[in-house]
């Protein structure tokens, strides 16, 4: 076994050497060669909240494949500072009402659907329709109806649709889905962890129209993420094949009144890996652990944009952490667009994701009855 120095030391040159891979595979997919650089492709923001506030748009200041080229919102005063801040066009500024005429707009080539869950099915249909390829931000929908009827419009459509699962584009997770297929370290068979945070005043997440559920649909599908990134590969396969699920008691029913405040699940696997996760909006986790019979990997922090404490049995896991884990996502997407290439985190996978989340929901309803997956 490696001393503690020599393991660190080894893992923090791996892990740089990692990284730089993963840029020069970037580079590849986006065709390095001689000669002038190809034109950078046109996103839209399609919703200008926190998200696209605190993350998207500074993403796209840095962003080598692509850059903003336009929003939409229902403010245009919004949409306007926007402009002027991000150097694009005053046209390039629509409204939910107008944004079809985004069809006629060959600057934006890619729209990034960044609003509240409910609405996500009607804006990424809208933009397919518009043929614009369409990043949609997690979770994908509120149901696998709406995931269908989004895939069904991305394909009639002809364009590509992509999930905003911004960590597989993060090299601690990349680290530890090499390290689960590595015969020297997994596979990893039992997982556990936890994504939670409180919440103390009204916001769209804690209405079920809006955002079809509770914690689990905006934070817990985070460790649905991580157990199938670690369980299998493929975009939609790595399913778990049985759910058993119960919603914790509500301390808060005033405010929680019809989605959960909290949840526990099991997921079990085809190789009998199990996986046992808590997701809740009443108090604070963010860890998640890994392990089988040759190694394992704990992360704690595991879900946030940065700040990750990662260890192994090999010793601590030091990557370089990226600028912005959205601007390697986005990049790479138009490299997906430009190059007609399939991307990692595709529709498929949403939908995936969904089957899962409406699974536990059905066990939690049922008394944590144990249910099985069809995906």
């Amino acid at each position: 076994m490696d001393s503690p120095h020599l393991t660190t030391s080894r893992r923090s040159f791996l892990g740089q050497v990692s990284w730089g891979a993963a840029a020069l595979a970037l580079a590849s997919r986006g065709g390095a060669q001689s000669g002038p650089a190809p034109r950078k492709l046109g996103i839209a923001l399609i919703g200008l909240g926190g998200y696209s506030q605190g993350q998207l748009g500074p993403g796209l200041r840095v962003t080598q494949q692509c850059k903003l080229a336009g929003v939409v919102t229902g403010s245009r005063e919004k949409g306007l500072q926007w402009a002027k801040d991000f150097g694009f066009p005053e046209k390039n500024v629509y409204s939910y009402d107008n944004m079809s005429r985004m069809a006629d707009n060959p600057e934006i080539d890619i729209a990034y659907v960044v609003t509240p869950n409910s609405l996500h099915p009607e804006h990424t249909i809208a933009a397919a329709w518009a043929g614009k390829h369409v990043i949609c931000e997690k979770p994908m929908a509120n149901s696998v109806a709406d995931c269908d009827a989004m895939l069904t419009a991305c394909r009639v459509a002809g364009v590509k649709l992509s999930i905003g699962y911004r960590l597989h584009f993060e090299p601690h997770h990349q680290e530890m889905m090499r390290l689960a297929r590595d015969p020297a370290t997994g596979p990893f068979t039992r997982m556990n962890g936890g994504l939670a945070f409180p919440i103390r005043r009204r916001v769209w997440r804690v209405e079920k129209k809006m955002a079809g559920g509770g914690p689990l649909m905006d934070i817990g599908i985070y460790c649905v993420q991580a157990a199938c990134m670690v369980a299998g590969i493929g975009s939609a396969g790595n399913a778990p094949i049985a759910i058993t699920a119960r919603e914790h008691r509500k301390t808060r029913p005033e405010f929680f009144i019809d989605v959960e405040e909290g949840i526990d699940w099991t997921m079990e696997f085809a190789n009998g890996a199990k996986a046992e996760f808590t997701t809740s909006y009443e108090t604070g986790i963010d860890r998640f652990r890994a392990e089988g019979a040759n190694g394992w990997i704990e992360m704690a922090p595991a879900f946030g944009y940065g700040g990750f404490k990662v260890t192994t049995n090999q010793g601590p896991l030091n990557l370089p952490v990226p600028q912005s884990h959205q601007t390697f996502q986005m990049d790479d997407f138009a490299v997906c667009v430009r190059d007609n290439l399939a991307t990692r985190v595709p529709g498929e996978m949403g939908r995936r994701d969904m089957m899962i989340i409406e699974t536990i929901y059905k066990s939690a309803a049922a008394g944590g009855k144990r249910l099985e997956v069809t995906v």
